[in-house]
C-alpha cells in the first residue's frame, strides 16, 4: 500500500461510529514558559479515554459476515483491549481479550465492563500477543492486531486528519508516542500527504525505544527488555508495516527519560487539570525535550495526549519524579566535616535555597557523607553553580541527580554500613506485582547465598523495585549468574554504584 491508500482508507474510515472527534486544546502555561505555542490533542477524552479505539473499530467494521460470526481476539496491556471490547459490543460480536499480568487493574476492569473475556496471560505485551495467536488458531477467532495492521493504522490516522482540519495554519511539528508504530504511521501518512512541510517525529522511553532500534539496525529488531513505566508503549517489537511507513514518513524520533515523562504528566495537569497515562504524556515529554535542546523547529508545536488510563496510587512515584523530570531539584552526595556546626555551614552556603531531602546517619571517623536534595529554579545551570561552590569550600560532591539506584533506594537508606561485610554483591530488580514474584526469588538462592540487605518499595507500578545485597562467595558466581539469567526478571550489578559505595557499604570516599 502507498500513501493514497491510506489516505484514501482514512478518509473513509468507520471509527466515528464509536470514536468522537477530540479537541486541539493550548497549553497556555507551559507554551509560555517555553516560548513557543504549545497545543495538545486530546485522545484522552475518548469513550475508553485513548486513542486505540479508532484502530481497533476500524478493523473489527471491516470484518466480512463470516469472520463477524467467528468472534475477535486481540493482545493488549489496556488500551486497545477497550477499543476491541467496546467495537465487538456495539457489533454483538464476542470478544476474547489477552492481557499481561502485569495489565494496571483499572484497564483490566474497563475491559470487563465492556464485556470482553479476560485471559491474563504473561509479564508483558509480547507474552501476552504469542498466547492470543495460539487460541486464535485453536477456537477459530480472528485476531485484531494492535498496530500491524492497514485497517488499524489507518484508523489511528484519523487524528492526522482531524488535526490538519483543526489547525489549518502553519504547524511546526506534530509529536506522536511510539509503541508498535501504528498510531504515528497513519498520522504520518495523512500528515505528510497533504502538507510535507511539517515535520513528524516519533517519541519512545529510553527503556522500550523499538522503533529507534530497528532504524539503527535497518529492520524491526527484538529487545531483550523493555520498562513496563509507559505500559502503553511497552513494546519489545514493531511491526513491519509500521517500521517501513515511519522509516519513509517520519523526521526522527526522540527519546525520553522516566523523569521526563512524569514532569510532562504535571505539565498536561497544570494546564488542563487532566491526569495523563505515563504513555499519554510521551509525546509531550518528547516535545519538551526538542524544545529545551534546541532541535524543534519554528512554528506552533502539537503534541498528542494518547491515553488516560492510570492507576491513581502510581500518582505518587508520578509526583516524586515529576521535579527531577523538570530539573527543579537536585540530588547530591557531599562529604561535609562529622563535627558540630558542619549542617549549619553546609546550608549557609546554599544561599537560602530549600532543601526538599536530607538523609545522614552518624558514623566514626572525621568526614559524613550526606544526601541531600535542593530545589532549583534554574535547572542544570543553577546545579552546577551549587556544585562548584561546595567544591570551592572543601567538599566532595557526586550528583546523584540521574542515578537511578540513588533515586529509588538509597535516598531512603542511607547509614546502612555493615562492618566486616565479606562477598557482598548488589542487584537491583523489577519484579513482576504478583504473587509468587518474590517466593521464585527465595526459592533458587543457594543455601550458602546470604541475603544481606534488601529494600522494597511499592510505587503504584505494574511491577516492584527490589534492592538486594547477597552475600556470594567468589567461588559460586558463575552458578550466581546463571540463577539470575533463570529469573527472567530485568536485573542491573549495582555492585560498583557509588552511591551504594558511599552510603551503604561505605568503603569509597568521593573524589
Amino acid at each position: 500500500m502507498d500513501m493514497q491508500d491510506y489516505v484514501r482508507r482514512i478518509l473513509t474510515s468507520a471509527v466515528y461510529e464509536v470514536a468522537g472527534e477530540t479537541p486541539l486544546d493550548p497549553m497556555t502555561q507551559l507554551s509560555a514558559r517555553l516560548g513557543v505555542s504549545v497545543l495538545l490533542k486530546r485522545e484522552d477524552l475518548q469513550p475508553v479515554f485513548s486513542f486505540k479505539l479508532r484502530g481497533a473499530h476500524n478493523k473489527i467494521a471491516a470484518l466480512s459476515a463470516g469472520e463477524c460470526a467467528r468472534g475477535v481476539i486481540c493482545a493488549s496491556a489496556g488500551n486497545h483491549a477497550q477499543g476491541v471490547a467496546l467495537s465487538a459490543a456495539r457489533r454483538g460480536l464476542r470478544a476474547v481479550i489477552v492481557m499481561p499480568v502485569t495489565t494496571p487493574a483499572i484497564k483490566v476492569q474497563a475491559v470487563a465492563r465492556l464485556g470482553g473475556e479476560i485471559v491474563l496471560h504473561g509479564d508483558g505485551f509480547d507474552a501476552a500477543r504469542s498466547h492470543a495467536a495460539g487460541l486464535a488458531d485453536r477456537d477459530g477467532l480472528v485476531f485484531v492486531h494492535p498496530f500491524d495492521d492497514p485497517d488499524v493504522i489507518a484508523g489511528q490516522g484519523t487524528i492526522g486528519m482531524e488535526l490538519l482540519r483543526q489547525h489549518p495554519r502553519a504547524i511546526g511539528a506534530i509529536y506522536v508516542p511510539i509503541g508498535g508504530g501504528g498510531l504515528a504511521a497513519g498520522l504520518a501518512c495523512y500528515v505528510k500527504f497533504l502538507r510535507p512541510e511539517i515535520k513528524v517525529f516519533g517519541v519512545e522511553p529510553e527503556d522500550a525505544a523499538g522503533m529507534t532500534a530497528a532504524f539503527a539496525a535497518g529492520a524491526p529488531v527484538t529487545l531483550d527488555q523493555v520498562g513496563l513505566f509507559a505500559d502503553g508503549v511497552a513494546v519489545r517489537r514493531v511491526g513491519d508495516e509500521t517500521f517501513r511507513l515511519c522509516r519513509t514518513l517520519l523526521d526522527g524520533i526522540v527519546t525520553v527519560t522516566t523523569d521526563e515523562i512524569c514532569a510532562a504528566i504535571k505539565d498536561i495537569f497544570d494546564d488542563t487539570r487532566a491526569i495523563a497515562e505515563p504513555a499519554g504524556a510521551l509525546a509531550l515529554a518528547g516535545l519538551r525535550r526538542h524544545v529545551e535542546r534546541r532541535g524543534a523547529p519554528a512554528g506552533p508545536l502539537i503534541a498528542i495526549n494518547s491515553g488516560a488510563n492510570i492507576n491513581f496510587d502510581r500518582l505518587r512515584h508520578v509526583a516524586e519524579r515529576a521535579e527531577l523530570g523538570e530539573r527543579g531539584e537536585a540530588l547530591l552526595a557531599v562529604t561535609i566535616p562529622e563535627a558540630p556546626g558542619s549542617y549549619r555551614a553546609f546550608i549557609a552556603l546554599l544561599g537560602g535555597r530549600s532543601i526538599t531531602e536530607f538523609n545522614y546517619r552518624y558514623a566514626m571517623g572525621d568526614l559524613a557523607h550526606i544526601f541531600v536534595g535542593v530545589k532549583l529554579r534554574h535547572g542544570d545551570q543553577e546545579k552546577q553553580q551549587i556544585i562548584e561552590i561546595l567544591r570551592q569550600r572543601g567538599h566532595a560532591v557526586t550528583d546523584m541527580t540521574d542515578n537511578e539506584l540513588a533515586k529509588l533506594h538509597v535516598r531512603y537508606m542511607v547509614g546502612g554500613r555493615v562492618a566486616q561485610l565479606q562477598d557482598e554483591v548488589l542487584y537491583r530488580f523489577q519484579f513482576p506485582e504478583r504473587p509468587g514474584a518474590l517466593l521464585k526469588f527465595l526459592e533458587g538462592l543457594q543455601a550458602d547465598w546470604n541475603i544481606s540487605l534488601f529494600h522494597y518499595r511499592n510505587h503504584g507500578a505494574d511491577y516492584g523495585r527490589v534492592l538486594a545485597g547477597i552475600q556470594v562467595p567468589k567461588e559460586s558466581h558463575s552458578l550466581f549468574f546463571s540463577f539470575l539469567d533463570s529469573l527472567g526478571y530485568p536485573y542491573w550489578d549495582e555492585t560498583a554504584n557509588p552511591a551504594y559505595r558511599l552510603f551503604l557499604e561505605g568503603s569509597l570516599r568521593v573524589k
